[in-house]
């Protein structure tokens, strides 16, 4: 936290930002990993972005938001995914300057016996389920402002926090949220959260994000995504998002 509005950022070779502050939570995160996950892989964004032949593999974003951190704006996080055989079965994201923490399991199709459900601060949430009206909130994302046409049915929010977009939705307080370009560790964490709270996820280019293929680089790979309260909303929202394919 001392570093949050103070530090300076440099640029990546994809164009977004990255601060000492990203480097050092990433090596902090990585070695309490390889203390208490032995054999586990890792992918990482300011780390390894090959995606390991292991059947535990931990999916890290040490500093989600940083161009909110490095401007002092109080709402960015550290997101973490936990993939079995390459799909999120836990995830769990820390927004410090909200001293909001969530986190869920999700077993999807693993045949793991996991806990369930979904949590913000240890109590369970649930994605809304509203009519879509314009007292109500649609998060959009920098890179998807042509959404904001005439007709369209909410209100707009834009966080600046691919993770949290998402988790907002999980939580009930927007009934829907779209990501232009979000890399694999941007949604890793969130995407068990919001299927453990209801909600629906939406890949708009590929047919499906997971699971993820041992050998590939996810660094320069984006995952196009609708997330809605209900999957009643689908058909509300997708036909603003065509350009986004």
């Amino acid at each position: 936290m001392q570093d949050f509005g103070q530090v300076q950022a440099s640029q990546k070779a994809d164009g977004s930002l990255v601060t000492q502050a990203d480097k050092w939570a990433d090596r902090e995160i990585q070695d309490a990993i390889a203390s208490n996950f032995n054999g586990y892989g890792i992918l990482s964004e300011e780390g390894e972005t090959i995606f390991p032949d292991a059947e535990w593999c931990w999916v890290i974003d040490p500093l989600d938001g940083t161009t909110n951190f490095t401007r002092g704006l109080p709402i960015w996080g550290i997101s973490l995914g936990l993939l079995y055989r390459g799909t999120p079965v836990f995830g769990y994201v820390h927004l410090p300057p909200l001293g909001q923490s969530f986190h869920g399991f999700w077993a999807g199709d693993s045949g793991l016996a996991t806990p369930t459900g979904a949590f913000l601060n240890h109590h369970p949430i649930h994605a809304s389920t509203d009519v879509v009206s314009k007292n109500h909130f649609f998060n959009l994302c920098s890179r998807s402002t042509a959404v904001m046409q005439s007709g369209f049915p909410c209100k707009i929010r834009m966080l600046g926090v691919a993770s949290y977009n998402f988790l907002t939705v999980a939580a009930g307080a927007v009934l829907g949220g779209v990501e232009a370009t979000p890399k694999i560790w941007d949604l890793a964490g969130a995407w068990v959260i919001l299927h453990a709270a209801g909600g629906t996820w939406v890949e708009l280019r590929s047919p499906s994000i997971f699971p993820l293929l041992p050998g590939n680089d996810y660094s320069n790979i984006s995952f196009p995504s609708l997330v809605v309260s209900r999957r009643e909303l689908i058909s509300v929202f997708q036909p603003f998002l065509e350009s986004l394919k």
